[in-house]
């Protein structure tokens, strides 16, 4: 939780403002009850309507100036922690900004959104409530000892024999309450989780009839949510009667007895009123201090899962500070006696992979689902490191190069079509921030989509529904090429985004990509994409298989020439 609370610091003088207004106004109610006593003793008892008066004008006058005093408390409350919660949002925003594939993996996006909304807005409500209750219910609790004592040491003690039995229970209730809203959150996840996948596919969901079964498994994740839910609040709500309870017995107790040396003498009915006050306004204290065990566990929860996400060590660091005397310019790709294997796991992906793509050249990448294509392209910008071997970038391990640079210069085009909500010019701007409205429509020519784009009703500000949903599979692969493109790339990867496009307008494309003169990687199943390439890899169980030009591997790959026949009408085995 040190972590976290960190964030404090930058408003220690507004929250030491509202510490200080909350004593003084602690520090005048505590005065209160004696100011009746005052009134009842000294004024009532003995009719003196000018005491009555003079000790009544106090009391009005401090109850004044608590209720200024609370609302400024307030207002530094919770600035304090409103503004706390929205750094903390925007650290834990940035962090994930930053997260390697291996920290995704760790953490589901559910949970992150999760810990960015839930578990922040549950620390912002623990800190308002610190700065209000959390120092002032205990304060309080003492203070209204101290003043009991003051008042009549032989009353209070009775009051003050219950305060060690109710601070265990509450320390009981804190410990027991973290373990359930830790499980409470982790469900939550789980839920939220549900829900994202069945909004992302809700088409699928509807086309193969599974709406009973997801409704089914949405109702068992709400259900176990609901379930540790009633758990916690049936603690919660075991706190505040157990509380009251034992201060009842106590003020019955402070009743009995004061009724006792009233008749003998040693007490007033002033100081007994002034005492039971002391009790009740104590019950009230405790009652929120019940309150704060709740708050306090669901907090002390967020915290660790939050400091789970700040904390955590990515794997993928600049090893340089300074790359300024390394150029990336004409993007020369040599893989060296390369191996990979995914964290945590003993499976290779990759191994002893060597070739060489001199700058401007196309390399086609084929290989069956799984074989590892797709993990090759992501090695080239660092998604991961090599375990083994090195992967050179003109003439330079790509881990001596700072991530930023190493990606500014290259355009990536993932398997999985993402375009974002907004214009179609908007959408291509993504590729390179500054790009103006002639480099986007020369991108969108050489990824084979500016005529489709011209046709659209406001053309390059036509919006783009979520994810694209208002554009056809081809559209939307030219789109993310074209957001490639825009960045004028030494290297292009580009990760089998052609399968949506028919023959005549895949060839267009790979031949206009010819004028960008970088070097393209293409991972593709198709030979039409292929044929023209300056060298083929054919990769089989994360191996190299063969590679060279298309009569090269005609000539000496069996392997190739059946998918060669296969997807020519002849007789052959399909590879795919």
């Amino acid at each position: 939780m040190r972590t976290v609370f960190s964030y404090l610091k930058r408003y220690r003088i507004a929250a030491a403002t509202a510490i200080l207004l909350m004593l003084i106004e602690l520090t005048l109610e505590l005065l209160q009850p004696f100011i009746i006593a005052k009134i009842i003793d000294n004024g009532i008892l003995q009719n003196q309507i000018n005491v009555v008066l003079l000790w009544g004008g106090v009391l009005v006058a401090c109850s004044i100036v608590v209720f200024g005093i609370g609302i400024l408390s307030s207002f530094y409350a919770a600035h304090v922690s409103q503004s706390f919660g929205f750094d903390l949002r925007e650290k834990l925003f940035e962090k994930v900004q930053t997260f390697s594939y291996t920290s995704f993996i760790r953490f589901p996006e559910a949970s992150l959104i999760t810990r960015l909304t839930n578990d922040v807005m549950q620390l912002q409500n623990t800190v308002f409530m610190g700065l209000r209750i959390m120092l002032r219910a205990p304060l309080y609790v003492i203070g209204s000892i101290v003043m009991a004592f003051i008042v009549n040491p032989a009353l209070a003690i009775w009051f003050a024999l219950t305060i060690p039995f109710l601070a265990l229970f509450l320390g009981w209730a804190l410990k027991r309450g973290e373990v359930l809203f830790r499980d409470i959150q982790k469900q939550l996840d789980q839920v939220n989780g549900i829900m994202q996948q069945n909004l992302i596919g809700m088409r699928l969901i509807r086309v193969f009839v599974r709406i009973q079964h997801e409704t089914g498994r949405f109702g068992t994740a709400s259900g176990e949510l609901m379930n540790r839910a009633m758990t916690a609040m049936k603690l919660t709500e075991l706190t505040m009667p157990v509380v009251l309870l034992v201060l009842n017995v106590s003020i019955i107790a402070v009743l009995w007895f004061g009724r006792i040396h009233l008749d003998a003498g040693v007490a007033t009915v002033g100081e007994i009123v002034a005492i039971v006050n002391y009790m009740t306004r104590t019950a009230g204290a405790l009652s929120l201090m019940s309150m704060l065990v709740v708050s306090f566990s669901k907090a002390k929860a967020s915290a660790q899962r939050i400091e789970e996400v700040i904390l955590i060590e990515d794997d993928l660091k600049d090893i340089t500070e300074d790359d300024e005397n390394i150029n990336q310019e004409t993007g020369k790709v040599e893989f060296c006696n390369v191996s990979f294997r995914y964290p945590n796991t003993d499976n290779v992906i990759l191994e002893n992979i060597s070739f060489q793509a001199a700058p401007a050249q196309t390399i086609a990448i084929m290989g069956s689902t799984g074989s590892g294509k797709s993990t090759l392209l992501q090695l080239i910008p660092r998604f991961y490191d090599v375990d083994e071997g090195t992967l050179l970038i003109d003439d330079i391990d790509n881990r001596l190069m700072k991530l930023e640079r190493l990606r500014q210069g290259i355009g990536y085009v993932p398997q999985e079509v993402l375009l974002f909500t907004g214009t179609v010019a908007e959408n291509i701007r993504w590729g390179k921030d500054e790009a103006s409205l002639e480099e986007i429509m020369d991108a969108a020519r050489l990824a084979q989509i500016h005529e489709t784009i011209m046709k659209l009703p406001l053309q390059y500000d036509s919006i783009i529904g979520q994810k694209g949903i208002n554009l056809s599979g081809g559209q939307k692969q030219r789109l993310t090429i074209a957001r490639a493109l825009v960045r004028k790339p030494s290297i292009l990867l580009l990760d089998d985004c052609t399968s949506a496009l028919d023959v005549h307008t895949e060839s267009a494309l790979l031949e206009s990509l010819k004028e960008m003169q970088c070097t393209t990687f293409l991972v593709t199943q198709k030979i039409s994409s292929t044929v023209n390439a300056d060298n083929i890899l054919l990769i089989d169980d994360g191996k190299l298989l063969a590679s060279g030009t298309h009569q090269q591997l005609m000539n000496s790959c069996p392997l190739y020439m059946k998918i060669y026949k296969s997807q020519h009408g002849r007789v052959g085995v399909s590879y795919v």
